[in-house]
């Protein structure tokens, strides 16, 4: 395989000189290209900053123009796939989270940086298989809902983490979470932001298939590619153009995403919810459309 950085990964605000969070590895399966897409943030368990959005943001759009590309592996460096956002850097630069929470007016589906950095994989006109081992918390698991197929290790973790957090998933999980396991178990994940492993993922529909290391999960994501392979790459690209579209529109759907994302990061019981995770200390929740500020602000009974 060869490697190369993704455009815009070195300069981001985390990107450390020796470190570039996103990479791009081509390679050929079979004599056909093939490129493997890998979130390298190990220490951090791959937790997602603005230099990543940014980074798998253009990885998506570089590769999407690949004419002669047949296939997409995603997954992490390190003991995790992706443990989510990283509050602690992107919560350092709050006018980057305003610009990335923007949505895009002349974009076809209207989402913005965060939604586009999953959504991006079900657009690409190639198969994408996520692997997944470790932690597959929160932006995580939509980023690996983003992709067609996901093969997962039996003992990984699995969690829509924003329930802790007092937040929705809005990376464009309300829809990928319903098209995989359906609205009444995406509403109770979504609301418990209970842990699952990956043979529980597996079981509920996150995940495709489980497998029991690492090392064959990758090896397992690679025969599914050669399958594929087999198939007209112009009928893999309908395929996936037509179960992306099929039922509802993503416009409307990132845009319920953003609105009811941006009241609960205004609410007091988003605040609580978020002082509580960082103090491990059970919350303490007011009552229901408290603002985190101004007049209308009430105390905690």
């Amino acid at each position: 395989m060869t490697t190369r950085e993704t455009a815009g990964t070195t300069t981001g605000p985390a990107a450390g000189a020796a470190e570039n969070p996103v990479t791009i590895s081509y390679g050929e399966l079979d004599g056909a290209r093939i490129a493997v897409v890998s979130l390298n943030r190990p220490r951090k368990l791959n937790g997602l900053t603005m230099a990543m959005l940014r980074g798998l943001d253009d990885a998506a759009r570089t590769l999407r123009r690949d004419r002669d590309l047949r296939g997409v592996i995603l997954a992490g460096a390190g003991d995790s796939f992706c443990a989510g956002l990283d509050f602690g850097s992107v919560l350092k630069k709050p006018l980057d989270i305003a610009v990335a929470f923007t949505p895009n007016p002349f974009a076809r589906d209207g989402a913005n940086l965060f939604q586009r950095v999953c959504w991006e994989w079900r657009r690409l006109p190639v198969p994408v298989i996520a692997v997944v081992h470790g932690h597959c918390y929160g932006g995580g698991v939509q980023l690996a809902l983003g992709a067609d197929f996901r093969v997962t290790t039996a003992d990984a973790r699995w969690s829509v983490l924003e329930a802790k957090w007092g937040l929705i998933p809005d990376m464009s999980g309300a829809r990928t979470l319903a098209d995989h396991v359906g609205a009444e178990q995406a509403r109770w994940l979504t609301m418990t932001g209970r842990e699952l492993s990956g043979a529980d993922a597996v079981d509920v529909g996150l995940a495709t298939e489980t497998a029991a290391s690492r090392d064959d999960a990758e090896a397992r994501a690679r025969d599914m590619l050669r399958e594929l392979l087999g198939r007209s790459p112009d009928q893999l690209a309908a395929a996936k153009e037509l179960f992306r579209d099929a039922w509802r529109s993503p416009r409307a759907t990132f845009r319920a995403e953003r609105l009811q994302q941006a009241k609960l990061l205004l609410s007091e019981n988003a605040a609580r919810a978020r002082t509580a995770a960082l103090k491990k200390t059970p919350p303490n929740f007011t009552r229901r459309g408290t603002w985190a500020f101004g007049p209308g602000k009430k105390s905690g009974r």
